[in-house]
C-alpha cells in the first residue's frame, strides 16, 4: 500500500481534538471509498471513514430521511440538492474549515443549486459530462451524432441509463431542444418511444456498464465522461463521443447533513477531498473531472480530462443541468415509467 504525505491535510486538522468515525453515503466506486485514500485521511486525522451506497438520487434522499444521524459527508448532484435542502436535511458549510476551498472555480462556486436556501450547502467537488460511448469493435470510426442511438443497425445493443431525468435530458438534445427549458415534451416523448425497441436492457451502474460492454453485448450506450475515463485506464476499448446535439453537463457537491454530529471530521473529509494532492492520484486511475482549478491545473498534458473537458470545442456543447421543480420531476418520471410499461 502506498502512503500518501499528507502535510497539507495535518495542517488542516491539527486542531482536532478527537478522532471520529464518519459515515458517508456515496456511488459505490466514486473516489470517496478508495481505500489508499480513506487510509491516507485516516493516517493523516486519526478519523475513520465507513460508507453506505445508493443507487439512485431519490434513494439517497430516502437515507436521509429516514436515519437521521447516520451520515456525515454525502455526495449530492448540483440540480438535486435544492430538493434535499428544501426539507431541512443539509447543513450550511463553514468555509473557513475547508481550505482547499480557496481554489474551487468560483463559477461552481456560485451554482444556483449547491447554493439552495441561499447559503452553500455543497463544495462542488467534481463535473463532467452525459453523453454516449461506443465499442471500437463495433465502431472503426466514432460517430458524430446521438442518432446512431435510433440506428436499425444497432438494435439490441443499445442501452441507456434506468433514469427518469437523464433519458429525458437525451430526449431533449436529440430533439434540438434545451435542457433546462423544453418546449415540446411531447416531441421527447416520441423519441425516447422510438428508442425503447432498441434497448435489450438498461444499465444502473458502471459495473454493469463496463461488463455489458466487455461481453460486446452492447455497441452503443449513455456514459458519464469520468466512468468513461475510468473504464479507458483499465483497458475498456471504447472511445467517448460529444456529438453535434451536444451533452449533459453535471455537477456534483460534498454535502453534509443537518442531522450530523461530526461535523468537524465531515468538513475535514471534504476538505481532503478536494485537494489536489488526492485528486491527482485519483485522475490516473480514472476520476471525473475537478472543480478545484489547483487540481486540474497539476494534471498530466495527456490525462483524458484534460484533454476531452479542456477542449473549448466541447465546453461550447455542454448544456449544464439547472434544478427542476417537484412537478417538472414528477412530469418526467411519469414519462419514463410510461414509455418502460409499454416496453
Amino acid at each position: 500500500m502506498k502512503r500518501l504525505l499528507l502535510a497539507s491535510t495535518l495542517a488542516l486538522t491539527s486542531g482536532a481534538t478527537q478522532a471520529d468515525e464518519i459515515r458517508v453515503l456515496n456511488w459505490q466506486g466514486y473516489g470517496t471509498d478508495l481505500e489508499w485514500a480513506t487510509t491516507a485521511f485516516t493516517e493523516a486525522t486519526g478519523h475513520t471513514v465507513v460508507h453506505e451506497y445508493f443507487n439512485s438520487e431519490q434513494e439517497a434522499l430516502t437515507k436521509l430521511r429516514t436515519n437521521p444521524g447516520a451520515y456525515d459527508v454525502v455526495i449530492i448532484n448540483s440540480f438535486f440538492t435544492p430538493e434535499v435542502e428544501k426539507e431541512g436535511l443539509l447543513a450550511v458549510i463553514d468555509s473557513t474549515k475547508i481550505s482547499n476551498i480557496k481554489n474551487v472555480a468560483p463559477d461552481f462556486l456560485a451554482n444556483a443549486g449547491l447554493n439552495a436556501g441561499g447559503a452553500l450547502h455543497g463544495v462542488p467537488w467534481t463535473w463532467g459530462l452525459t453523453s454516449i460511448a461506443v465499442n471500437n469493435a463495433d465502431f472503426p470510426q466514432a460517430p458524430g451524432s446521438l442518432s446512431v442511438l435510433w440506428d436499425p443497425a444497432w438494435k439490441g445493443r443499445v442501452s441507456i441509463r434506468d433514469d427518469a431525468n437523464e433519458a429525458v435530458q437525451i430526449g431533449a438534445l436529440a430533439t434540438g431542444q434545451d435542457i433546462n427549458d423544453i418546449k415540446d415534451l411531447q416531441a421527447v416523448k416520441d423519441k425516447l418511444a422510438a428508442l425503447m425497441p432498441q434497448i435489450d436492457t438498461f444499465w444502473s451502474s458502471e459495473n454493469d456498464w463496463n461488463q455489458f460492454m466487455a461481453a460486446g453485448d452492447l455497441a452503443v450506450a449513455t456514459y458519464w465522461s469520468g466512468s468513461a475515463g475510468r473504464s479507458i485506464s483499465k483497458g475498456l476499448d471504447i472511445t467517448f463521443v460529444v456529438p453535434e446535439e451536444g451533452v449533459i453537463g453535471w455537477l456534483d457537491g460534498l454535502s453534509i447533513p443537518e442531522t450530523s454530529t461530526k461535523k468537524d471530521a465531515a468538513h475535514a473529509f471534504v476538505d481532503w477531498m478536494i485537494n489536489p494532492e488526492f485528486y491527482v492520484k485519483w485522475a490516473a486511475e480514472g476520476a471525473p473531472a475537478s472543480a478545484n482549478m489547483a487540481a486540474a491545473a497539476a494534471l498530466p498534458e495527456d490525462d483524458f480530462n484534460r484533454m476531452v473537458l479542456g477542449d473549448p470545442a466541447v465546453v461550447a456543447k455542454v448544456q449544464f443541468m439547472l434544478p427542476m421543480t417537484e412537478e417538472t420531476r414528477a412530469a418526467y418520471l411519469a414519462l419514463w415509467q410510461e414509455l418502460k410499461a409499454a416496453q
